[in-house]
């Protein structure tokens, strides 16, 4: 059985973290219902084992539908910004959290909900730049680059939004009490950059953005162009001994070859690595490096990477709960989608028992509402 199996979560539709962490609850189990608003299109594509009904809560009526799932679900997850939920009379303290005291509200932010930047918009690159970490990304002498939306909005607002709903799941299961987790991006990716930050008075990252070990600074952990263009081979030889293995590899002597130990040498190093590394084509130096420890490995391409062996599967793997197989039509790396109202109905049925038209109704925008005119259900 799933770790997850029998968790109902309900998602508040949003882009990215929120439904990152609503992802991660369905790939190991949970049922997860996304919350769609009338007219939306259905953008997101981190869709995988979901379902969706469409409410409007700006209607009271639909409002009361969303409030009842509430008293059932487990996880509810905020993705708006501070103050969304209580203007829509949804305050987790004041209302949520009266109707049903077992339910997490997870609710997730880009900047901090306190402080300077709390009410104004942004996105990953915004968070990740005030938490300090943007500043460490980049090549010497040239201006800092942000990794995708990886690193803010994945790493340090899904999954560890994630991470707080299972904490709290943990808490709960001992005092049998819900909670409001506060997640945002600031603070989770200047806790992701803990080590860097902790090593910058260290040689692995006390110089300058780019001239470090880790950084792209080091001639021995960077990436070089191969003989067929736009093909790369990445290495990371920082132990002597995979070292030996790289330069013996790359066929060059250690005995002419610069000493790596001095940095003054970092650079004939790069040039040495970038013209040798031309030489061949990628499967060719594959073909050199696979099954020795050089740490010297291709850089896939998105659409090698089933064919590589390098299908995607779940984060982690437990022996006895596994979560379920990953299939590349649904969600994998590729296909996806989830349209508004989509396996709505039938989630209604198993989490609440209702049946359309009996007990809920559905308004010609796909809105749901109360059957018969009901206020409540």
């Amino acid at each position: 059985m799933a770790p997850l199996k029998g968790i109902k979560v309900i998602e508040l539709a949003g882009l990215a973290p929120g439904p990152f962490a609503g992802l991660l609850l369905a790939d190991y189990g949970a049922s997860v219902l996304r919350i769609d608003r009338p007219g939306s299109v259905g953008a997101d594509q981190l869709t995988r084992n979901k379902t969706s009904i469409t409410l409007d809560l700006r209607d009271e009526n639909s409002r009361s539908v969303l409030i009842r799932l509430l008293t059932r679900a487990d996880v509810l997850i905020d993705p708006f910004r501070p103050g969304v939920l209580e203007r829509l009379g949804l305050s987790p303290t004041e209302v949520l959290l009266r109707h049903n005291p077992r339910l997490i509200v997870a609710r997730m932010t880009g900047f901090r909900r306190d402080g300077k930047y709390k009410d104004m918009a942004g996105h990953d690159i915004n968070y990740i730049a005030v938490s300090g970490v943007l500043s460490m990304l980049g090549r010497a002498n040239e201006k800092p680059y942000a990794p995708g939306n990886i690193l803010g909005d994945f790493a340090g607002g899904g999954a560890i939004c994630f991470q707080g709903i299972l904490l709290a799941l943990i808490s709960r299961s001992h005092t049998g009490r819900g909670q409001v987790v506060e997640a945002n991006m600031v603070d989770g990716s200047a806790y992701l950059a803990t080590f860097p930050r902790l090593a910058r008075q260290t040689p692995a990252w006390g110089a300058p953005r780019g001239e470090n070990l880790l950084d792209s600074g080091c001639p021995y952990y960077d990436t070089y162009e191969t003989k067929d263009s736009g093909k790369y081979f990445a290495i990371g030889a920082l132990e002597p001994q995979f070292y030996a293995a790289l330069l013996r590899g790359l066929n060059l002597d250690p005995k002419t070859t610069p000493k790596r130990e001095d940095r003054a040498n970092w650079p004939a190093l790069r040039d040495i690595f970038a013209r040798r590394f031309k030489e061949k084509t990628r499967a060719e130096w594959e073909a050199v490096f696979d099954g020795t420890d050089a740490c010297a490995t291709p850089v896939l391409e998105q659409d090698e990477l089933e064919a590589s062996g390098y299908e995607q599967r779940p984060i982690v793997h437990l022996a006895s709960t596994p979560a379920a197989t990953i299939l590349a039509d649904n969600g994998g790396w590729s296909g996806g989608g989830l349209l508004p109202g989509d396996g709505g109905a039938e989630t209604l049925r198993v989490w609440m028992g209702w049946e359309q038209d009996k007990d809920f109704a559905v308004r010609g925008d796909g809105a749901l509402l109360p059957a018969n005119g009901r206020t409540k259900l």
